[in-house]
């Protein structure tokens, strides 16, 4: 196992698919604004796709180890004693 995550692989892999294909179209509309060229437009989209599904699916996994950051979750329930509504009461000895 490269790295150990609280999400599962396929997870981080569908969710690169998904960012990727929203980041895609964007690159593709921002090339064909400065190329004029749909084909340069559809090949610099392409080959951003490829590497940037690589690059973000690891840079995920490394992201899910970092600690920083985080908020603690919070301790199971039936772990924690449970307080009482009313403090008990204080008996004294009875003096003789």
């Amino acid at each position: 196992m490269l790295f150990r995550a609280p999400e599962t692989r396929s997870r981080s892999l569908v969710k690169a698919f998904s960012w990727r294909a929203l980041g895609s179209l964007d690159t593709f509309v921002i090339s064909y604004f400065v190329t004029g060229n749909f084909v340069f437009a559809g090949s610099i989209a392409s080959v951003e796709t490829v590497t940037k599904i690589v690059l973000f699916y690891f840079h995920e996994r490394i992201w899910t180890i970092v600690r920083w950051g985080r908020v603690k979750a919070p301790e199971h329930p039936a772990s924690v004693e449970p307080t009482p509504a009313v403090a008990p009461a204080v008996t004294q000895p009875l003096s003789a």
